[in-house]
């Protein structure tokens, strides 16, 4: 089933918040046992929701699922939306500090589809930005997006944050990216989702 299918009735009903703390718990249990399977060191990236985000408790749940899963925490980057920061931008920089302090790093997601302002970016602890799919899809040939794409990527740069970019299918795309100097990307061209079991077995096998 799509995310884009059921996650807005998880948010709606509220559902989201014990499915979000479910895939964050297995996320880090996971990432442990791949520790310990003596896999090299990964990063796994955890979107939150609204909700999940809004939680006044939400950096000690996190930091009592790194306790409860012996993860360490600089192997977790917390996706967080435009949309969702904005809402109440002098709330979301404390929580955004505090999961900081935890050692969790942030990554801002869709960027250039919602209202941020620079100012707020700037002051933002955040540690990336990543492309929006719909600046990606057709960069290889629009060269409005492709445009859109560069100045992202300049921006992110003269900020100090690394820059990703998501949605990534053709081996056109990846050309453009490249030639942009984006430091990251991500998408169907490399692999569709895959289960733990196939992507240790996918690592592995590179890994030889």
């Amino acid at each position: 089933v799509h995310p884009n299918e059921f996650i807005p009735l998880a948010e709606e009903t509220g559902l989201v918040v014990p499915l979000g703390a479910w895939v964050m718990q297995e996320a880090m249990r996971q990432h442990t046992a791949w520790r310990l399977a003596g896999l090299p060191s990964l990063k796994i990236a955890i979107n939150l929701s609204a909700r999940q985000f809004r939680l006044e408790n939400l950096p000690e749940l996190v930091a009592a699922a790194l306790q409860e899963t012996a993860a360490s925490a600089d192997a977790f980057i917390f996706e967080l939306t435009e949309s969702m920061v904005m809402q109440d931008a002098e709330r979301a920089q404390t929580v955004m500090h505090a999961l900081k302090k935890l050692g969790i790093e942030l990554s801002l997601d869709d960027f250039g589809t919602g209202y941020s302002s620079l100012s707020y970016l700037r002051r933002f602890p955040i540690d990336e930005v990543k492309i929006d799919r719909s600046f990606v899809r057709d960069l290889h040939h629009d060269p409005d997006d492709a445009a859109i794409a560069a100045a992202v990527v300049a921006l992110a740069h003269s900020l100090g944050l690394r820059v990703v970019a998501e949605g990534v299918e053709l081996e056109a795309q990846v050309a453009v990216l490249e030639k942009l100097d984006c430091g990251q990307v991500q998408g169907f061209f490399f692999s569709r989702p895959l289960n733990a079991d196939d992507f240790e077995e996918r690592l592995r096998r590179e890994l030889r």
